[in-house]
């Protein structure tokens, strides 16, 4: 009840009546979709062996930035380092960069694999005529914005890794529907079947 000479003589302001507010920002799903990944064509300009480890290279690896990136990659008894020098590639851009061995990772190299006794392993090919830093996108999907940073705890790259396969035409796909960019897709020399990461 309010009180006589207040300015709140009916008491409105006793009890502040309750906000209406929508859903809470994180308790909606969030969608995880493969636009939300930055994955980019790359050119590999340098690859040395990890000063303090025997089985990473670093990468410097021109995505179309103002700078190139580094990227460390366990690939020293997959894939020769001629292999890998002057070659384009399929970077993953906004993963939290992590160091490895003392070394800041920016970026992941994806590559196609075959587990099993003796592993094989090999990059990703974007289309002949690529330039550094074109957008890598899943067909249909080419139009949403990736995330600036895919955030750890959320495990975004992880969810869709676990539907990324490579076709019996060696094409890179996720869900069967295929990577590529505006000039073709995503491929692999020879790993049928194989998965990405």
């Amino acid at each position: 009840m309010g009180k006589e000479g207040s300015s709140d003589p009916l008491g409105f302001f006793s009890f502040p009546e309750p906000v209406a507010r929508g859903p809470a920002k994180n308790s909606e799903p969030e969608e995880v979709i493969p636009s939300r990944l930055d994955i980019r064509v790359g050119r590999v300009i340098s690859v040395d062996k990890h000063p303090d480890a025997d089985s990473l290279y670093v990468e410097k690896i021109d995505v179309g930035e103002a700078e190139p990136r580094t990227v460390v990659s366990g690939l020293v008894q997959l894939v020769p380092k001629e292999e890998l020098q002057d070659r384009l590639v399929v970077v993953l851009c906004n993963l939290k960069p992590q160091k490895m061995r003392g070394i800041e990772s920016q970026g992941m190299l994806l590559c196609a694999s075959i587990e099993g006794v003796s592993r094989k392993v090999e990059p990703l090919d974007p289309p002949a005529g690529s330039a550094p830093g074109e957008r890598v996108f899943v067909k249909g999907y080419d139009k949403g914005q990736p995330d600036e940073e895919l955030k750890p705890k959320k495990k975004i790259f992880e969810k869709l890794q676990a539907d990324f396969k490579v076709s019996e035409e060696c094409i890179a796909q996720w869900k069967q529907t295929n990577f590529m960019t505006k000039l073709g897709y995503i491929s692999c020399k020879s790993l049928k079947g194989g998965n990405i990461s």
